[in-house]
């Protein structure tokens, strides 16, 4: 029985060194367990920390990405009306673009009334040039005209004198005319009463008979007559008037 209880002690204290055993590994296992929980909370801690930190970064990054965004949203707003603007700056470009082909062409207008312009001011100053020759021809023609008024005046005045001397000389070629047709019928009359004697003597200047008196009056006064109608006859009048008028109409022109 003694042995059985040293037997029975002997495993219990085997046991007990085993549980001792245990129990120091248990124990060591505590501390380890405790200093892994202390480590682990410390980079808990240390986590946590930093997480907050990453949350702090995360949200001021946030925060920025937010302003980024509403900036990069207000720019591309500012972008989109500077298109609309450009579009409108393009559209007012086109738009001066025509109006000022519209003015060039306007301005090519001018120019060539500007030169057709200057044109007829030259053509104006040549008008006033041809217009004051104009006036001198006019001026030297009106004198012209008046120097034949005057000169038609005198040769109108001599013309009439003329014709008064024609008429008068042509009345006394008629008186003449009429007193030597009385000589010729009163010497027709002696002739037809005379004798042979007469016939005889007819041709001879010293003859019975008187000479007429007015043979030889009347032969110078045939011929003077003669030579005053012609040359200052009414055809040679009407003539001399004629070339007069037609070298008035000739100045007038």
């Amino acid at each position: 029985m003694l042995a059985a209880l040293e037997e029975r002690l002997d495993a219990e204290i085997d046991e007990a060194h085993s549980l001792l055993a245990q129990n120091q590994r248990l124990a060591a296992t505590h501390v380890a367990l405790v200093q892994e929980v202390a480590a682990a909370r410390h980079e808990l801690g240390h986590t946590a920390r930093a997480l907050a930190s990453a949350q702090e970064e995360g949200d001021l990054r946030l925060r920025e990405v937010y302003e980024r965004s509403m900036k990069m949203e207000a720019e591309l707003r500012a972008v989109h009306e500077m298109r609309a603007e450009l579009a409108q700056v393009r559209l007012d470009i086109q738009n001066l673009g025509a109006a000022r082909q519209e003015l060039m062409g306007q301005v090519q207008g001018l120019t060539q009334d500007l030169a057709c312009s200057a044109e007829d001011l030259q053509k104006v100053s040549a008008l006033k040039a041809e217009i004051q020759e104009i006036k001198h021809e006019t001026q030297h023609l009106r004198s012209g005209i008046e120097l034949e008024k005057k000169g038609y005046a005198e040769s109108y005045e001599q013309g009439q004198e003329m014709q008064k001397n024609l008429i008068s000389v042509a009345s006394e070629v008629e008186k003449l005319r009429a007193e030597v047709a009385n000589a010729e019928n009163r010497s027709r009359a002696v002739m037809s009463a005379g004798n042979q004697g007469y016939v005889g003597s007819y041709g001879n200047p010293k003859g019975n008979f008187a000479p007429n008196p007015y043979n030889t009056g009347y032969s110078m006064n045939q011929a003077n007559a003669v030579d005053s109608a012609s040359q200052y006859g009414p055809g040679a009048t009407h003539a001399s008037w004629g070339a007069y008028d037609m070298q008035r109409a000739s100045g007038r022109r």
